[in-house]
């Protein structure tokens, strides 16, 4: 690699690094001259960043300047021999961070994977200084022992050595007594996946030497069976190829074999052990059997798509639920990966993954790469490095797979687009992938296509103004009608005594109608746990969490309180603690309540749930929709994740609880949201030939945005909406800032964020700035919280000079001596 001099340079190399911790500006190191000819830009290294911290960086610029301020300390270690972050993404990580107002090593820590971040451990060592006279105990001597035979110990081996006795009390011991030296070893978390084979040597592939080879072993009757049982697997004489292959060393010890024997025949050199690196996904060799056929429907509407793309970067494709717009994605990534280019298809949930990732790899076979956090931190690196060799020219992925190095994007899918899940709420970088997905678009020449049944007020706006294209699809595939939608009258039904618990009559009747037909049932309650909350009937105290403004939630299946903002929990009471009383009541109710209740009603039904609590483990999403899609399950109980996009065959009834929790949440988009969580859950309801029925269980059924939802009125909803948001200001007539003051002192707190907002309002008028004020939930993780937002106009105003004046403003204020511990957060479009 050449490097140009700079005049006021020298002929030493420096790298200046993004570090992933969050602080503004790049660190220069000095390079090793053995690193000189083989460093490069996206490359991983090893670094001292302060006094003892070892980090994983990434070179960002090599150049020939000293820094001014400091004296560079020396790279230490230099991970690649070839980058594992391409330009591009160095160039989308400092435009996120300009934008969502963050440190760029912020976003690297959020975009790299866990897997490619080196990790210590401590381990120990012989002190070569140590005086042999002193004294030392059994344990310590057993310790120093194994210490001088394997040179140096990890803390865990140390742990198993002393059966887990003491072991920092005599660690500590021996670093006093100087016998012993503790230090940090730095490796890569990511391990490729090693798998050791065996096969016979390429002699036996001949018949000859093979019967020779059976009487010699015809009087080692242990060894032969180990003979026996790899040709069971391996057909040696007519497959002299899988020979070559060889057999795993797992599959041999399943047979139960003798192991002594396999080493016998290994030592002997008839059987030679070997070991491969094989990916951690199943691969079939199966690469595609072409793509759906179109119904005249589906292909106008990609036909507009394409013609939509002639013209514009990003399209809107607004198509009903159930109108098949995966099929119309399919098509499009096949012609985009023919034309020899990447796609990336986003998702919102992990849930939805496994349902889309069964239908395209039949499609698409081995070509698909799936990216989401329920992977481990090798799967997730496998795919990493799958996209920058070029094996995955396709992914699938949630919010994250935005930052995936792609080179040659050509189309950027962005389903369910509305979605709220694909903004990042903690930590930072506070970005949107679908947003962030335009961004991609335009550094790589790609199209996007935003796909939603009910598009985000935000996205229909542009495609009204002429930004976006716009390709509507209002009918079903095969004709399927939308379901009927009934509006139960919870207080008239609760007046005539019907309801049981949670369930109204009408919703009771249509399950048991249901499910003598042989169909399933979903049923929707946005808020896990068995209840909301319990209070004493007695003295009404009610439990709440210690360190958040909220009440502890129920949850039955653990008989334990529970703060789902800090993770919070302790046993459920039976006695209350104020007064003494066993009158403890639960008070609403979540999915595990109306799963125990159901239990009472329909005792036949097979049930199931899905929800944060149900879906923890690896496979628990996969495991859940694919017993329910198989007719495992009659009724499945769910959260949000029940909602978006999945397709079930036999599901009749889709029950809706508390709807007007949803509807009237204080926020000025909680009406678009109830529009679309309703409309995507009643469109889980009769697929294919059956019309499905819907049962809203509300308090005032003449809302008007329940007559919106009835008659599927997207249009007027919309339009309604519009008039609101233009008249009080709102995006997408703005844009939106809010920035949050947190301190463990509410006083502090209060008056850090009234100073700031009093330094705003003085820089950008009061019509710009509202609060401070306390948000819903004002105190979160033992600190406390105060909002101030920034209305900005859309047109006339230099949004990076406002951006660079709240840094300004914000780090003012945190630099005064009573805010020292405050911390101020900034997020850009908050949702």
């Amino acid at each position: 690699m050449q490097y140009t001099l700079d005049h006021q340079g020298t002929d030493t190399l420096f790298a200046d690094v993004i570090l992933p911790v969050p602080v503004p500006n790049l660190f220069t190191y000095r390079v090793p001259a053995s690193f000189n000819e083989t460093i490069k830009v996206g490359s991983r290294v090893i670094v001292q960043f302060g006094k003892s911290r070892v980090l994983t960086a990434i070179i960002g610029k090599l150049h020939h300047l000293p820094p001014a301020r400091y004296n560079a300390k020396y790279l230490l270690e230099l991970l690649d021999e070839y980058p594992v972050v391409t330009q591009g993404q160095l160039e989308l990580f400092k435009w996120a961070a300009e934008y969502y107002m963050c440190c760029v090593g912020e976003v690297l820590n959020a975009a790299l994977p866990s897997g490619l971040k080196i990790s210590s451990e401590s381990r120990m060592q012989l002190n070569p200084d140590f005086d042999v006279s002193i004294p030392l105990t059994e344990q310590e001597e057993l310790l120093l022992e194994i210490v001088k035979i394997k040179q140096s110990l990890s803390y865990d081996e140390a742990v198993k050595i002393l059966e887990g006795k003491d072991v920092h009390k005599v660690m500590k011991s021996l670093t006093g007594k100087r016998a012993i030296i503790l230090f940090e070893e730095v490796r890569e978390k990511y391990r490729p996946k090693v798998v050791r084979k065996v096969r016979l040597l390429r002699m036996y592939e001949q018949r000859d030497n093979l019967e020779a080879l059976f009487a010699i072993l015809d009087s080692k009757p242990k060894q032969l069976d180990v003979l026996l049982k790899y040709m069971q697997h391996v057909p040696v004489l007519t497959n002299p190829g899988a020979n070559e292959a060889g057999l795993e060393k797992t599959v041999l010890a399943a047979d139960e074999i003798s192991d002594s024997s396999l080493k016998t025949l290994i030592r002997n050199g008839i059987v030679e052990e070997f070991e491969i690196i094989k990916s951690r996904f199943e691969e079939t060799g199966f690469t595609g059997n072409g793509h759906p056929t179109l119904s005249p429907a589906q292909q106008a509407a990609e036909n507009t798509v394409m013609e939509e793309f002639k013209t514009k970067d990003t399209v809107l494709l607004h198509g009903i639920t159930g109108s098949g717009k995966t099929e119309i994605y399919i098509d499009l990534i096949r012609k985009v990966m023919d034309g020899g280019s990447q796609v990336l298809y986003l998702l919102p949930e992990i849930a939805l993954t496994t349902q889309i990732v069964n239908r395209l790899r039949k499609v698409f076979g081995d070509q698909v790469g799936i990216y989401h956090s329920k992977f481990s931190d090798n799967e997730r690196v496998e795919v990493w490095q799958g996209v920058l060799s070029g094996k995955y020219s396709f992914v699938i992925g949630v919010r994250s797979a935005i930052f995936l190095p792609f080179d040659n994007l050509g189309l950027i899918i962005v389903d369910e687009e509305h979605e709220a899940s694909y903004k990042q709420q903690d930590p930072a970088p506070r970005y949107n992938a679908r947003d962030l997905a335009l961004v991609v678009a335009r550094f790589q020449k790609a199209k996007v296509l935003l796909g939603s049944a009910t598009p985000s007020f935000e996205s229909f706006y542009q495609a009204q103004q002429g930004r976006y294209g716009y390709v509507k699809l209002g009918q079903r595939f095969g004709n399927s009608q939308l379901p009927e939608m009934v509006l139960v009258d919870m207080r008239k039904e609760r007046k005539q005594k019907r309801i049981k618990h949670s369930f109204s009559s009408v919703l009771l009747d249509e399950m048991r109608l249901g499910l003598s037909r042989k169909e399933q049932i979903i049923l929707f309650q946005n808020r896990r746990g068995y209840s909301p909350y319990i209070a004493c009937e007695e003295c009404n105290w009610i439990p709440h969490c210690g360190n958040c403004a909220v009440s502890l939630t129920l949850h039955l299946q653990n008989h334990e309180l529970r703060c789902h903002y800090c993770g919070y929990h302790e046993p459920s009471p039976a006695v209350c603690p104020a007064c003494g009383s066993t009158k403890i009541r639960t008070v609403g109710y979540g999915t595990e309540k109306i799963e125990d209740e159901l239990k009472l009603h329909v005792p036949e039904a097979r049930l199931g749930r899905m929800d944060l609590d149900t879906t923890r483990q690896k496979n628990a999403y996969q495991q859940i929709i694919q017993s329910f899609e198989v007719g495992e399950m009659d009724v499945l109980i769910g959260t949000q994740m029940v909602s978006k996009g999945l397709d079930f065959e036999r599901v009749g009834t889709v029950g809706i609880f508390d709807a007007d929790r949803v509807i009237h949440f204080p926020d000025f988009r909680s009406h678009e949201r109830a529009f679309q969580l309703l409309t995507q859950v009643s469109g889980r309801a009769g697929r294919r030939d059956k019309r499905g029925k819907v049962i809203i269980q509300t308090a005032d059924p003449k809302q008007l945005i329940l007559e919106k939802i009835v008659s599927d009125d997207y249009e007027g909803m919309f339009e309604r909406e519009m008039e609101e948001r233009k008249k009080f200001n709102y995006p997408p007539f703005s844009r939106m800032i809010r920035i949050t003051v947190k301190h463990v002192d509410l006083r502090v707190a209060e008056s850090a964020a009234q100073d700031l907002a009093d330094r705003l309002v003085d820089k950008l008028g009061r019509g710009r700035v509202l609060g401070p004020e306390s948000p819903l939930v004002d105190r979160i993780r033992g600190q406390f919280l105060k909002d101030i937002v920034i209305k900005l106009e859309r047109d006339n105003v230099n949004l990076k000079a406002v951006k660079e004046l709240l840094r300004d403003q914000m780090q003012a204020v945190g630099l005064l001596k009573p805010n020292r511990q405050a911390t101020l957060v900034a997020d850009v479009d908050p949702m």
